[in-house]
């Protein structure tokens, strides 16, 4: 028997961005090429199809994901190279999390383990989407998925009222399906309660694929355009603005410089070159 028949297996976490190919990065490309295995719901497994010739696809549904984590660490254990896939980042409510979980309890350990893993980022919904919009995410902003599957309702309320009350750009996950439709009806009464009705809100659903869908709203009107669980969305803060088509959050320059003269306005300090600071 061969050296390479004792070779430890491999878990490649993968990260593929919104779906596109010209969103896929370097590595993750190059990490679906490396697997003999690829693991992925279904509809994941669809958008990266023309990488996986020759390769052993296991598709999987929504509500199975343990299964999946369960099973790239079996193949992987046997001394297959698998990749397990996401859309968007795989560490922002991806396969990550859910197979660290699995590999702990199994026994794994990151040091001397019996298979080796690595998470490969991608590009993420909330990013994706943002850019399709503008720069809503310019300044402090924060993701909440309204999904009440795994996280109590209760909890998702008190992190809506968090976050409402201190102005952050919220990215809604997971905003709305055919069984629940009231949890964006709340979001959006929390959100009233801290914020203009003129808020600007985007809808972005499935940003760079076919079927993408692109809608400017305010805070007030968001409910009156259609919603689903491919949606994403961006609620501005306080500072938020629209213009020809686009959302912005300024990042606060305008309260230090004069920008059409880039003069510092009275009272504030000229910020210092980040060269100064690199070269001691």
């Amino acid at each position: 028997m061969t050296d390479a028949a004792f070779a430890p297996g491999r878990i490649l976490l993968v990260g593929f961005g919104p779906g596109h190919p010209d969103h896929l990065t370097v590595r993750a490309h190059q990490a679906i090429g490396e697997a003999q295995v690829v693991i992925g719901y279904s509809t994941y497994i669809d958008l990266v199809a023309p990488l996986l010739k020759g390769k052993e696809v296991i598709e999987k549904g929504m509500t199975e994901e343990l299964d999946r984590c369960e099973l790239a660490l079996t193949r992987a254990r046997e001394g297959c190279v698998v990749a397990l896939i996401s859309s968007g980042d795989v560490g922002v409510y991806g396969m990550a999390g859910p197979t660290y979980e699995v590999l702990r309890e199994a026994g794994w350990h990151p040091n001397g383990g019996d298979v080796e893993v690595e998470v490969v980022p991608g590009v993420t919904a909330l990013s994706a989407c943002a850019a399709r919009v503008g720069a809503p995410l310019t300044h402090d902003f924060c993701a909440i998925s309204l999904s009440d599957l795994l996280t109590p309702w209760p909890v998702i309320e008190k992190r809506l009222e968090a976050a409402a009350a201190a102005d952050f750009v919220v990215a809604l996950y997971n905003p709305k399906s055919g069984r629940r439709t009231r949890q964006i009806v709340r979001a959006q009464e929390i959100l009233l309660g801290h914020r203009a009705p003129e808020t600007p809100v985007a809808l972005v659903k499935s940003a760079y694929r076919e079927r993408e869908d692109i809608v400017l709203s305010t805070l007030s009107h968001m409910l009156e355009h259609k919603i689903g669980m491919l949606t994403t969305v961006l609620v501005g803060n306080s500072t938020t603005f629209t213009f020809d088509g686009l959302m912005i959050t300024p990042r606060g320059y305008a309260n230090k410089y004069q920008l059409d003269t880039r003069a510092v306005k009275a009272g504030e300090t000229p910020g210092r070159s980040l060269s100064t600071g690199l070269s001691g």
